[in-house]
């Protein structure tokens, strides 16, 4: 709770600072953005990805988050395409509206609202769904979206280039043959790990200019709608037909599901040009909006 309670301030000290006459909000949020791109994510990477052990098993609740984000890219770049919304409009709903909030947001509320019985499949979704996809596709869909001069055969290059990316790349190999990170750079890893929450959400609060006319977006809605509502519903459709509906697995991957946005899409999508504006919005409002709908699919779920 007090990590949250910092992470938050760092929220409305971003917020602050855009109002002080002369200080370079865009130039400050750049560089805690690069910090996060090519510091955190590869840190995290680090920390976390050797520690999965590939099981069968585990690819069940994993799956949701996959699944969610493809069928995201699915449904936004349709209806992108057949109306003629943008490429940048179309790639930021797909990755920001795709990735559910499933750590800062998704691990406190499953542990406030079905104890630490919840939180290691919590972890799994995050670590091996939300994270993986952050890492991977997003950046996928980063490149091909964000820059419309680009041929398509130059997109694996920019991903490859991309340090999440080989970090990740480098991590699940490290995971698929059991190598764990040197026990010397975990207390580092940590510690540069724990700075994510609160440095994500300075820069949403450095770009944070909410007004009538971005809230009332059909884009802002279409986005929420699909991540708080539609999401879960079909994740709740889906795996219900598998799934025991009374059993903790279930609860959690469905109320994971309907997380608010995922902060680390929402700067992804920013790094690549994609409606920053928008992005921060979902990231930035959603989480509070969440609370609703949370709250009805608790209440729903049983």
């Amino acid at each position: 709770m007090t990590g949250a309670v910092i992470a938050f301030a760092y929220l409305f000290l971003g917020i602050i600072l855009q109002k002080v006459p002369n200080f370079p909000a865009p130039k400050a949020a750049n560089w805690v953005q690069a910090y996060l791109i090519n510091i955190v994510l590869p840190a995290l990477a680090l920390l976390y990805i050797p520690e999965i052990k590939p099981t069968w098993g585990l690819l069940i609740p994993i799956s949701a988050a996959w699944f969610t984000f493809l069928i995201s890219w699915l449904i936004f770049g349709l209806l992108g395409k057949k109306f003629n919304w943008g490429r940048n409009v179309t790639g930021c709903l797909i990755i920001v509206a795709g990735l559910a909030n499933t750590s800062f947001l998704g691990f406190p509320v499953i542990e406030a609202l079905y104890g630490k019985e919840g939180l290691p499949i919590a972890l799994l979704i995050d670590q091996g769904g939300s994270f993986l996809l952050v890492s991977s596709l997003s950046i996928l869909v980063g490149s091909i979206y964000g820059n419309h001069s680009e041929s398509l055969r130059k997109v694996p290059l920019k991903i490859l280039k991309f340090p999440p990316f080989g970090f990740l790349a480098g991590t699940l190999i490290m995971s698929l043959l059991g190598i764990k990170t040197p026990e010397i750079l975990l207390p580092l890893l940590q510690l540069i790990g724990k700075t994510m929450p609160p440095m994500a959400l300075l820069v949403i609060g450095l770009r944070f200019s909410p007004d009538v006319q971005s809230i009332t977006s059909r884009f802002f809605w279409y986005g929420l709608s699909y991540r708080l509502i539609l999401a879960p519903i079909l994740v709740w459709a889906l795996y219900s037909q598998f799934m025991d509906t009374n059993s903790l697995e279930f609860k959690v991957t469905v109320m994971e599901s309907g997380m608010a946005p995922m902060i680390t899409g929402s700067i992804i999508a920013i790094q690549f040009g994609l409606q920053p504006k928008l992005a921060t919005l979902l990231s930035g409002l959603g989480m509070p909006i969440s609370a609703i709908t949370l709250a009805i699919w608790y209440l729903l779920l049983g």
